[in-house]
């Protein structure tokens, strides 16, 4: 949020949900927080907070509960690769159990990182704990994932931070390399056959999203694969063949639902040899 330096040429704070404590200390008096309320400028929340009528809805929702935007809510808010939400995910003080939003699902676990009182919003570290241990593995991973490969957060500050087990396990195999979740699904699914899974190798000027063993791509589509996109992708599958590559591409449907497809046309092709240099 914005601070206002001077109140008395400001005006109301625009697109703000805020604690009037922390209008106070930019600057408005009380008297001037009653006016903006009465002349529309301000809607008070519950008390101790305020917002102005073009306000976040989420942020607004957030305020009048006590509750700060978490796990998956949050993540789809910062760009992430978010496969399910349902209802908004929410945290609350550990301590605060009467804290319950209709229709929202409540986090109360104490978080990784404090929770400034002025925020409505959790911290990316809060957000990736509360996924891990909220989200089934794979669609956790896919959250962590993305958050490294926006930079977000390093594993690095991960790691020096105290983390539950869930947290761990997802810490000690995620990879900034996964351009979408759908990639962050992968390698899990593959870790049985004990074969090299790498991915985003680059191969002919461009990246495959995973080459398997030494001569195996698996290329997966997303929602822009499409046009001139799709032309690309066409050359460059042929440009691979020329060169002693076998391209297996597939689709976001047949990731999320079929996966048993995908996985019979991998084994399949690993059991002709078509993963090796020949």
């Amino acid at each position: 949020m914005t601070r206002t330096t001077d109140a008395s040429t400001a005006g109301t704070p625009r697109g703000r949900v805020v604690r009037t404590s922390t209008l106070i200390d930019d600057g408005w008096s009380r008297h001037m927080i009653r006016r903006a309320l009465a002349d529309g400028g301000l809607v008070r929340l519950r008390k101790g907070w305020v917002a102005t009528p073009d306000a976040d809805p989420f942020l607004v929702s957030a305020a009048r509960a006590g509750v700060v935007l978490s796990c998956v809510t949050q993540a789809r808010r910062l760009g992430l690769w978010v496969l399910h939400e349902g209802a908004p995910h929410v945290a609350a003080p550990s301590h605060s159990g009467a804290v319950r939003p209709a229709g929202a699902h409540v986090h109360w676990a104490k978080p990784a990182v404090p929770r400034h009182p002025d925020h409505l919003e959790d911290p990316i570290e809060n957000v990736l704990v509360l996924a891990a241990g909220c989200q089934p593995f794979e669609r956790a991973l896919a959250i962590w994932e993305s958050a490294l490969n926006k930079s977000l957060v390093g594993p690095e500050v991960m790691r020096r931070l105290r983390l539950p087990p869930a947290a761990r396990r997802i810490l000690e195999v995620a990879t900034p390399w996964s351009d979408s979740g759908l990639e962050s699904f992968v390698p899990p699914r593959l870790k049985w056959m004990r074969l090299p899974v790498r991915p985003q190798i680059w191969i002919a000027d461009r990246p495959v999203d995973f080459l398997i063993g030494e001569r195996l791509v698996l290329q997966i589509d997303g929602g822009h694969h499409v046009g001139a996109q799709r032309e690309k992708d066409i050359a460059h599958d042929a440009l691979l063949t020329l060169m002693g590559y076998h391209v297996i591409r597939v689709g976001y449907h047949r990731v999320i639902h079929r996966w048993e497809e995908v996985q019979d046309l991998i084994m399949r092709a690993v059991a002709q040899g078509l993963h090796l240099a020949r």
